[in-house]
């Protein structure tokens, strides 16, 4: 295994994974994960949703970039379908009309539902429970794996070296280069992309520079029996406005989560008994349906900025030190467009097609906004 190349990146979630196969074609690339497989926290525990509607202005301009690419992807990358399609439909009581008008106002392209078209396309909707919904037909369920396999042989095509099993211990520039040292290993490289996920700020610590408070939240996640003889198939996910809960079929089954969002360290996420609780308990309420049983619960980290924008580029404090992080609940489907945006800003390379558009948000992500208040 090599010990030095151009550029190390650190943390192999899809984040990591896509910006390092994008810059292996500029270049030698070690990617470092510290667990012994990629994708084993967030990217490995997503709900696996494909929504152009979720979040703020930029993370849904970096996601519309991402779209084209996951709908058609080069036959190079992928020959298998990556999204397959599925409706989102926002839901809202009485006492949330003024938030699903808001969301309206700011994501025009939302189509306005009455409670009872809603209760048609999901029958288990308690009618008493539902004022008013909103649907987004461009969703759709995302192949996560087919997506991270499919980075990581392209990776390996232009000649990128994985290393598992690599914590980093210590950082430091010296003669132009950062030495990075792991468990097991000592590395060097000019520059180094901090796509460490709920460890960014610690990563960032280890390189002597103070954190940009992206802090991680713990969002839990079960699987449940879905009503006898009801096909769920063509059901959307169905997210509470306020996103006090959302559910989705998943496998024949129905996922549900409180869509909570716990400070936490970061760690390998295990499920609170509380939030599963709460889960259950807020499903229970929309459809007026009983829970005999969760079949499966997990938990994982989604590390958040103070403004939920992604943070994206070169640290000024420190030489060669590039930051990729931040992606909430939105880095899987935003990661062909941040790959494309981290390539660009390390390289000088400009994206094309589709992804041209990434380049208007490098303001808007870069780490500059955050330093300051650090």
């Amino acid at each position: 295994m090599r010990d030095s190349a151009d550029i190390i990146v650190i943390g192999a979630g899809i984040a990591g994974v896509s910006a390092a196969a994008e810059l292996a074609a500029y270049g030698s690339v070690m990617l470092l994960e510290m667990e012994s497989l990629p994708a084993y926290h967030a990217t490995g525990r997503s709900a696996a949703f494909f929504a152009p509607a979720y979040g703020n202005q930029v993370v849904r301009g970096i996601t519309a970039a991402s779209e084209h690419f996951y709908r058609s992807p080069p036959a190079e990358f992928c020959e298998q379908q990556l999204i397959r399609p599925r409706d989102c439909l926002f839901i809202a009581r009485e006492d949330q009309l003024a938030s699903l008008q808001a969301m309206q106002r700011d994501n025009p392209l939302l189509q306005a539902i009455s409670a009872a078209t809603a209760y048609q396309q999901v029958p288990i909707l308690a009618p008493h429970y539902l004022a008013a919904a909103m649907r987004d037909d461009r969703g759709g369920d995302l192949d996560v794996d087919a997506v991270l396999q499919a980075y990581l042989r392209l990776f390996r095509r232009r000649g990128g070296h994985l290393a598992t099993r690599q914590r980093v211990r210590a950082m430091q520039w010296h003669q132009d280069c950062w030495r990075v040292q792991s468990d097991t290993g000592s590395f060097s490289a000019a520059v180094v992309v901090n796509a460490a996920g709920a460890w960014a700020d610690g990563i960032a610590a280890l390189a002597g520079l103070s954190g940009l408070g992206i802090v991680p939240m713990r969002r839990t996640v079960l699987l449940i029996d879905p009503p006898e003889n009801v096909d769920i198939s063509c059901w959307p996910l169905v997210l509470d406005v306020d996103e006090e809960f959302y559910f989705k079929p998943d496998a024949g089954q129905l996922l549900i989560s409180p869509a909570d969002e716990s400070p936490s360290a970061p760690c390998d996420a295990q499920p609170e008994e509380l939030d599963v609780a709460i889960a259950v308990d807020r499903f229970e309420k929309a459809t007026g349906l009983d829970v005999g049983r969760v079949n499966h619960r997990w938990a994982g980290l989604r590390s958040f900025a103070d403004d939920r924008t992604f943070v994206v580029g070169f640290d000024p404090r420190a030489e060669g030190f590039f930051w990729l992080a931040g992606q909430g609940g939105y880095g899987v489907q935003s990661a062909p467009g941040l790959a494309q945006l981290t390539m660009s800003l390390v390289t000088g390379s400009r994206p094309v097609g589709a992804f041209a558009t990434v380049l208007d948000y490098r303001d808007e992500v870069a780490p500059d906004r955050l330093i300051a208040q650090s």
